[in-house]
């Protein structure tokens, strides 16, 4: 198989100064992206500002004969947001792919978490999703190209002790990825999201010794291919960790049709409803939300024809 190069292509790369990031940015630099590397150097909880990092990777990708330039511009506000789309502007002319990765933690007990601690959660993951896409999506649209990858996390699709605030904003990055892709479809905008595990500055203070090999350079081509013209897939997430990846999906059970219900009637009903064995998927793309809403319609109508049969 030919090697999936990068050439004249220009990716933004937020939280690019270290961890997955880093990894994904010097992974397509090397096949030839002109790469935007895009991180504040803030502490793990998103305090501070050290251009080191981003300049770091930078110089790293110049000194193997790649393009890069850095940009530590912060995703929590828009104005950043447009700035760091404004740095593959002006630098190389135009953004052909977009990977938001920039994170950062904030951890407490839901009881005891801070409204500023979730804020300030949301407003790098989530937020700072949408702080990105929304000056990148017109542009990639209008070019009639364009690759994002947006981050979630197996405590988006899970939950996990002590990270409301992480839970929140992964799991809300999975519902601006659908609609990106959507509305992207069109014009050959492709949007998925990865959901990656590595041992990273975020795996500070658990207890890892049991851990099988997690480098970043693990997911790395996963989301590589996601972001090559090669990908063939747009509305869907891969789960790449510590070697193994897949795929994630929503499933439903086929579930159970009546023409009218009580409160009883949901209780006495409830393991027949849930009853996941034939479970069924509605691919995003290209019209999850009908197809959802086609096939429960189509329970109905069956199940009012064997009535009336």
């Amino acid at each position: 198989m030919a090697e999936l190069r990068f050439d004249d292509r220009v990716a933004v790369v937020t939280g690019a100064g270290r961890g997955l990031g880093r990894a994904y940015a010097l992974l397509l630099a090397s096949r030839g992206a002109k790469v935007v590397v895009n991180d504040t150097g803030s502490s793990l909880t998103g305090d501070g500002v050290d251009p080191g990092p981003a300049d770091a990777v930078m110089n790293e990708i110049r000194a193997a004969g790649g393009e890069a330039v850095a940009c530590t511009e912060s995703v929590a506000t828009a104005t950043g947001g447009q700035a760091i789309v404004n740095a593959a502007l002006d630098h190389y002319g135009g953004i052909d792919i977009l990977i938001h990765n920039a994170g950062t933690v904030r951890r407490a007990s839901l009881a005891e978490m801070t409204y500023q601690d979730f804020e300030a959660v949301l407003d790098v993951h989530l937020r700072g999703a949408f702080h990105v896409v929304r000056p990148a999506f017109p542009l990639m649209r209008d070019a009639h190209y364009g690759r994002i990858v947006l981050t979630s996390s197996i405590g988006g699709l899970y939950g996990n002790h002590g990270v409301a605030n992480y839970a929140v904003a992964k799991a809300g990055i999975i519902g601006l990825s659908n609609v990106v892709a959507l509305e992207g479809t069109a014009d050959n905008v492709i949007c998925n999201v990865i959901v990656p595990s590595a041992v990273t500055r975020m795996a500070e203070g658990l207890d890892i010794s049991s851990y099988p090999p997690m480098d970043p350079e693990l997911v790395a081509p996963v989301v590589g291919w996601l972001a090559h013209e090669a990908c063939s897939i747009s509305g869907e997430m891969l789960i790449a960790i510590a070697g193994r990846v897949a795929k994630a999906v929503i499933g439903e059970s086929p579930g159970v049709y009546r023409p009218s219900w009580s409160i009883e009637d949901v209780g006495e009903q409830m393991g027949a409803i849930g009853e996941a064995a034939a479970s069924v998927t509605f691919p995003v793309v290209p019209d999850g939300h009908v197809d959802h809403i086609r096939y429960s319609f189509a329970m109905t109508r069956q199940a009012q024809g064997a009535h009336h049969g």
